[in-house]
């Protein structure tokens, strides 16, 4: 099992050279989320996409 700190490894070395340090965190930030995503959603922490609706239509009254 990779580390966290490998995985960063090697995702950084598979960018290019050219890359900055903001690309660098933008990538990072993408993987985490991402990441985090894929474990809710193997815990069952989702909710149904009707839910999903009800929530963003209070937010844009």
């Amino acid at each position: 099992m990779s580390t966290v700190k490998q995985e960063v490894v090697e995702m950084t070395n598979k960018l290019p050279d050219e890359v900055d340090y903001d690309e660098i965190m933008a990538e990072i930030y993408f993987r985490q989320k991402v990441d985090k995503s894929l474990k809710q959603i193997e815990e069952g922490k989702i909710i149904s996409h009707e839910e999903a609706k009800k929530r963003v239509s209070k937010w844009i009254k």
